[in-house]
């Protein structure tokens, strides 16, 4: 039997890269997943990520191993992240685990400086990320708090925990910070229903998005990477994964209000 078998979990952002990894080490544990992204087939903007697909869509793959369905949907649209959870509580009758993954950045690090922020960049990249976070608890912590049980894991990143040393990216920073400082206020108001809230901050993790747009557009993306890790090697979506099963089972269950730095040892302290 698995950890999961007879819990549902909704991921967010699921059709490719780390929300793909994430829904299918749930469902591997036997989970049924609701995968939900703005494109279920978004794997398609980059070839290293199409080449790992072993089915049509993140929902077909997971369909071999358990039970999902897919949800098209825009986690900045409160209405249908709502409309999303109805469906789920239609097919399933319950939630587990929510995994609040979708997000993202958007622009070039080197076109993003903290003081010279493009208004509608500011918007885009805090709604995508904290506000269809709070989008999704809100419409998921109802059920939970009636079945008196809960996971909810979001996903900030090592650009929320200290700021790039040139002030690139800042608005996706603050918007992940944000999330984190809202991850611990969200522990202390759910934490007597039964439900846990934690949050992973991903360092540099080699998914297709990454690899492609961001890394290229940082002011040292010629020098190696690896030589500022610890364990001297990028981070890849299992890395992450594994985190987020040891956060939505009961291995787990006395943990609740932290974040979990996926990053190989790339942040030290001062």
């Amino acid at each position: 039997m698995g950890k999961l078998d007879g819990k549902v979990a909704v991921v967010t952002g699921a059709g490719r890269g780390l929300g793909r990894a994430y829904a299918l080490r749930l469902a591997g544990l036997g989970a049924k997943v609701a995968v939900t992204d703005i494109n279920l087939k978004s794997y398609q903007e980059f070839e290293a990520e199409a080449k790992a697909m072993t089915a049509d869509s993140t929902v077909d793959e997971i369909n071999a191993i358990t039970e999902a369905i897919g949800i098209e949907m825009d986690v900045r649209d409160q209405a249908a992240v709502q409309a999303m959870v109805r469906r789920v509580m239609d097919k399933w009758g319950r939630i587990d685990i929510l995994v609040c993954n979708a997000g993202g950045g958007r622009g070039r690090p080197m076109d993003t400086k903290a003081s010279t922020l493009d208004s509608d960049l500011l918007h885009l990249v805090t709604e995508m990320n904290y506000y269809g976070t709070v989008y999704c608890v809100n419409a998921v912590a109802p059920i939970m708090k009636a079945q008196r049980s809960g996971k909810i894991v979001t996903v900030s990143s090592v650009a929320g925990l200290g700021p790039s040393t040139d002030g690139g990216y800042a608005h996706y920073g603050a918007a992940k910070a944000a999330i984190l400082h809202y991850t611990r206020y969200l522990a202390q108001d759910l934490g007597p229903h039964g439900i846990t809230a934690n949050c992973i901050a991903p360092g540099i993790i080699t998914t297709g998005r990454i690899v492609a747009s961001v890394m290229p557009g940082r002011v040292d993306g010629n020098t190696d990477q690896t030589e500022k890790v610890a364990v001297r090697r990028l981070g890849n979506v299992e890395d992450c994964a594994k985190v987020v099963e040891f956060l939505t089972t009961d291995l787990s269950d006395y943990v609740t209000g932290q974040c979990i730095a996926i990053d190989g040892g790339l942040l030290r302290s001062a």
